[in-house]
C-alpha cells in the first residue's frame, strides 16, 4: 500500500489490522514528492469545476455530471508537469527537516 501521510499507520485501529493483515507492506512516498500530490490536484479541479455548488439529485446524476467533466477536461487538458527534477527532489528529501524523519528507503 502507498501512503504520502506518514502518520497514516499511528492510529491504534490502522496498527491492529496491519499486525492483523502481514501480506499489506505500507510504502511511503516523500513528503511534497508523491504522485498522490497529483492525484489530489485533480480532485481538487474536478470538485471546483464539477461538483461544488452543483445539485445532483442521485449518485446517478453525480457520477454522470463528473463522467461529463473528465470527458471534457480530457479534450482539452495538458499533462501535469513536474516543476523538479529527479535530482532536485532526491537531495531535498535526502536532508529532512529539524525535528522529521525522512521517508525515503524506510520499510514500514
Amino acid at each position: 500500500m502507498v501512503a504520502d501521510n506518514y502518520a497514516a499507520h499511528k492510529p491504534p485501529a490502522v496498527k491492529a489490522w496491519l499486525k492483523e493483515n502481514r501480506r499489506i507492506t505500507l510504502h511511503f512516498t516523500p513528503t511534497s514528492c508523491s504522485w498522490l500530490n497529483m492525484v489530489e490536484v485533480f480532485f481538487g479541479i474536478i470538485t471546483r469545476q464539477a461538483i461544488r455548488r452543483g445539485s445532483f439529485r442521485s449518485v446517478k446524476d453525480l457520477t454522470a455530471a463528473i463522467a461529463a467533466f473528465i470527458d471534457a477536461y480530457n479534450d482539452r487538458c495538458t499533462p501535469f508537469t513536474w516543476t523538479k527534477d529527479a535530482d532536485e527532489l532526491l537531495t531535498k528529501i535526502s536532508r529532512p527537516k529539524p525535528g522529521r524523519t525522512a521517508t525515503n528507503g524506510t520499510r514500514h
